[in-house]
């Protein structure tokens, strides 16, 4: 991150504080990026309240953004003291994804930090919450915040995929690991790469096999896994990630990923997506699986190619 550059924090409507708010200013205080804290307002019960006198409703209406506004003030003066250039802004929207879009246009941002909002399974099958719409449309990267021990991260986790059928992506793998060495040399923090080879997600007929049976018989899947290795290691060395720091880890990346943050304390696992019409096969594919499951923060990089 450069001197210039700004970070974007999108808080809560509700006037209340998150762990999000001590991650933006620690890594804002560590990269000189000056902070923009902004709150997309809109309150159910007091938007559709049965009054009879509209100029009353309307006064309640900017009444609560000017107290929300005051609120964030106060909330950004101690990080003024410590040096962080903080401006703070107030919007009352109903549907604040396209407003969070048209602000990263206008104002371009280094990365959108975020407190990730839990959402049980159920709601996300009856409505698309705006984390995953974020996670979907987000020209810049993306920061989930959630479970945090350390306010500027300690441990993080790049995690890539070497294999592609498609040449679009090439390069994308490198462009994580470059945000991620970024992010670490800005946090002064460790740098592990994990690659979770995963040969149930791969079509046997990508490979001129009829059925899967064929190809895993064949021994092709071991000749695959030792390719990917090899792609792997070259993929790491290449970006400087010392052979102590790589590690290849058979099994279902959700599960992958999530074990090994919970078991080394990772505070934040970097991460890449795609398109979503490519959910379930490409990289960054896992991004939607893992957000609720992960017992640490997300960093969330678009390719350059996909970002408007």
């Amino acid at each position: 991150m450069s001197e210039q550059s700004r970070l974007m924090l999108v808080v809560s409507p509700l006037m209340e504080n998150s762990p999000a708010f001590d991650r933006a200013a620690a890594l804002a205080k560590a990269s000189g990026a000056a902070l923009h804290i902004v709150a997309f307002d809109y309150l159910e019960g007091l938007a559709t309240a049965s009054m009879v006198n509209e100029q009353a409703l309307e006064q309640m209406r900017l009444g609560y953004v000017e107290r929300h506004r005051q609120w964030l003030e106060e909330q950004a003066r101690p990080l003024r003291k410590i040096g962080v250039q903080v401006t703070t802004e107030v919007v009352w929207v109903e549907r604040p994804l396209q407003e969070i879009l048209i602000h990263l246009k206008e104002q371009p941002m280094a990365a959108l930090i975020k407190a990730l909002e839990y959402e049980s399974p159920l709601s996300r099958l009856m409505f698309t919450p705006l984390d995953i719409h974020l996670l979907r449309e987000c020209p810049v990267p993306l920061h989930f915040v959630s479970h945090v021990q350390h306010a500027l991260p300690r441990k993080i986790v790049a995690a890539v995929d070497p294999f592609h059928c498609a040449g679009q992506y090439k390069s994308f793998n490198d462009r994580i690991l470059h945000e991620a060495a970024k992010l670490a040399s800005t946090c002064n923090a460790t740098l592990d790469v994990i690659y979770a080879h995963d040969l149930s997600s791969i079509s046997a007929d990508e490979f001129g096999f009829d059925n899967a049976s064929a190809f895993f018989s064949s021994g092709t899947a071991k000749t695959l896994f030792d390719a990917q290795g090899d792609a792997f290691r070259e993929l790491a060395e290449r970006n400087g990630i010392p052979p102590e720091r790589q590690h290849m880890i058979m099994g279902n990346p959700t599960k992958v990923l999530s074990s090994y943050a919970d078991a080394y304390d990772i505070d934040v696992i970097v991460m890449g997506r795609v398109g979503h019409r490519d959910i379930g096969r490409l990289i960054g594919s896992t991004v939607e699986h893992l957000l609720y499951k992960m017992p640490c923060s997300v960093w969330v990089v678009s390719p350059e190619e996909l970002a408007e």
